[in-house]
């Protein structure tokens, strides 16, 4: 039983303290005055969620004051605890405070003073690290064990591959919380909080700076101050993160200064827009699959960026080329400012410079531009980050498919790819096959290219090694309608030998891009699927009834299964999928797109009818309820 289930039990304080000595498997620890004592730590706890994270740090500094009066021993770090949240701060941050003795306690722990929590609240603010266990329990026993381990509190390093994300987060938490400063300053205000360790600057001549007024941060920019509104927002940051920049990043970072803008989501709507929060997720995964450094060591093309959002976290611009179907879109990131540092160009891929015999020839349309070419021609490393659309040619409603979408001078090149030049995201990667052959692919897209029986032949000659990814639910993404997962694949292209796809196990997210489990996605040999497995008699010319399950008649005008009787039927069977869909785990589970569709039962195959509906009865009994 995991340490929040555990607390949720609890009904004495007893309990509480129980509850973390085992998840944090802390030994050598007595229970006296202080809640729990070790060499490393003291605990405040408490056996409700009632008192805030200021009013238990007041008490266990009330024991730590006694000890320093009596010239005992203070451990190197102190925590509170109880049934909701949890936050821990070193000692040294506030050993020196306490030495002044200017506190006036209450006569015990637990009857302190309210001058007392006001002086501790205002020297603590941003101190401690706090944890809400519900969420962040894992985080939480980490860094205790960290902490014993190391003996220091370990926060996050501000580096050129987080920058963007670092920014984008300290807008929302501590930006929007500055009075009245303008949008276009906050990245000024950025720098000027980052290059401080709270109190000194690491540069003498940024044009804001850093200061404090009755003991808040403020900022002063132009001979103006800006006080934060929020105090909390500021101190939950820097918890999070270290300060200042190591050394060798700092004059680097500031060089960055001018392609920090705040992100308003609406800006970056559209058809297929990806959701910020996915974005930092892909980025996160990159960096985990590519390393820390991918940004310094690739070069990033998207041939269908859009107004930009997937680029939007990269924190070195310079790297990227972006090029888009429509130049209104080049003109938003331009007036937005975009990745001002980017190379941004109108280039549409799946036409533009294809000679009549399916060659790449630049010289064609010469739009683009020079560097990349040479990239491209020298070999060097480059990362295709694309959110390609998802658009099918053909006729079936449901799916979404459009009449003549994927006619491109790409889909004519691709007559042995079979059914998958149909799609558009398919022909991206042909493309990049022959263009780039030595290309990493990191595709937002559907699964059809990974398990559909209609991309069979596709498998077969696009060959690439699964690096690492995710899946999330469509429902994520603005535009898109139905139930189906979209995956975030990255892929090694240089592969030759047949290296055909045959099975992945990736990360599934829900759209708050948070973890809810993980799923493997199986290519199936299209002979095994029930499309080949069922013996389905030939149709005659005699009219049925289409259904849309085993017994209810078809209500829908489009796209209809199963018009016709067949000769010695004794009935019709409608099975939906080759796959089995769980929506417990919200419909990302789905991993066939193919369909049986509807069948005619015959005693030849009612064995196998049979098995089906029984199959298919268990299924819905135990996942759909």
């Amino acid at each position: 039983m995991k340490l929040y289930e555990k607390l949720q039990q609890a009904r004495t304080e007893e309990d509480v303290k129980d509850a973390y000595i085992k998840a944090l498997g802390l030994k050598g620890y007595s229970k006296n005055l202080i809640d729990i004592q070790t060499k490393e730590i003291w605990f405040e706890a408490k056996d409700t969620g009632k008192h805030s994270t200021y009013q238990m740090f007041t008490q266990l500094m009330h024991y730590v004051q006694q000890a320093l009066n009596k010239g005992e021993y203070v451990p190197p770090f102190l925590c509170v605890i109880d049934t909701k949240k949890a936050a821990l701060m070193k000692s040294s941050d506030v050993l020196p405070f306490l030495e002044k003795k200017t506190i006036k306690w209450g006569k015990s722990a637990s009857s302190y003073t309210q001058e007392a929590l006001d002086a501790i609240s205002a020297h603590i603010g941003t101190h401690f690290v706090s944890f809400k266990i519900e969420t962040h329990e894992e985080e939480f026993i980490s860094t205790i064990k960290n902490a014993i381990k190391s003996g220091d509190i370990i926060r996050t390093q501000i580096t050129p591959d987080n920058l963007k994300q670092v920014f984008d987060k300290w807008v929302k938490m501590i930006g929007n919380e500055i009075k009245g400063v303008e949008q276009d300053d906050y990245a000024l205000l950025f720098f000027a909080d980052i290059m401080s360790d709270g109190t000194i600057s690491t540069h003498a001549n940024l044009p804001p700076e850093l200061l404090h007024k009755n003991g808040a941060p403020v900022f002063s920019l132009e001979g103006k101050l800006y006080e934060l509104g929020n105090k909390e927002g500021y101190r939950q940051f820097w918890t999070i993160y270290h300060r200042p920049p190591k050394q060798e990043y700092r004059n680097y970072l500031l060089e960055r200064r001018d392609s920090l803008i705040p992100l308003d989501e609406r800006s970056f709507k559209g058809a297929y827009y990806t959701p910020l929060a996915v974005v930092d997720k892909a980025y996160d995964k990159l960096a985990e699959t590519l390393g820390s450094n991918w940004q310094e060591k690739y070069i990033v093309w998207d041939m269908c960026c859009g107004v930009g959002n997937l680029e939007v976290k990269h924190s070195n611009p310079r790297n990227i080329f972006m090029s888009t179907l429509d130049q209104a879109d080049v003109d938003v990131m331009k007036a937005t400012k975009t990745c001002a540092a980017a190379t941004r160009f109108q280039y549409d891929y799946l036409n533009d410079d294809i000679t009549d015999d399916g060659k790449i020839d630049y010289s064609i349309t010469n739009k683009v531009p020079e560097a990349l070419r040479k990239a491209i021609a020298d070999g060097k490393k480059i990362l295709v980050l694309i959110n390609p659309p998802y658009a099918e040619s053909g006729s079936g409603v449901e799916s979404g498919n459009k009449e003549g979408v994927a006619t491109t001078k790409m889909s004519n090149f691709m007559d042995e790819y079979g059914y998958s030049r149909r799609e558009l995201f398919a022909q991206f990667l042909v493309r990049i096959k022959k263009e780039i052959p030595t290309a990493t692919v990191a595709m937002f897209s559907t699964l059809k290219y990974v398990v559909a029986p209609n991309f069979e032949e596709f498998r077969g000659l696009w060959y690439a090694k699964f690096l690492g990814g995710f899946a999330v639910h469509n429902k994520a993404f603005d535009g898109l309608k139905g139930d189906f997962p979209i995956g975030f694949l990255i892929w090694n292209t240089t592969q030759k030998n047949n290296d055909v796809i045959k099975e992945i196990s990736i990360e599934i997210i829900d759209k708050n891009a948070i973890p809810i489990g993980e799923k493997t996605f199986f290519n199936c040999p299209n002979e095994e699927l029930l499309t080949k497995w069922v013996d389905r008699p030939k149709a005659n010319k005699q009219d049925a009834i289409p259904l849309k399950n085993a017994i209810s008649p078809a209500t829908k005008s489009k796209d209809i299964r199963g018009l016709y009787w067949s000769d010695n039927a004794i009935g019709s069977l409608y099975a939906h999928a080759s796959d089995v869909q769980n929506s417990h785990l919200t419909a990302l589970l789905s991993s066939g797109y193919s369909s049986p569709g509807a069948f005619f039962v015959t005693e030849e195959n009612l064995w196998q009818a049979s098995i089906i509906f029984t199959v298919r009865k268990i299924i819905n009994k135990t996942y759909m309820a």
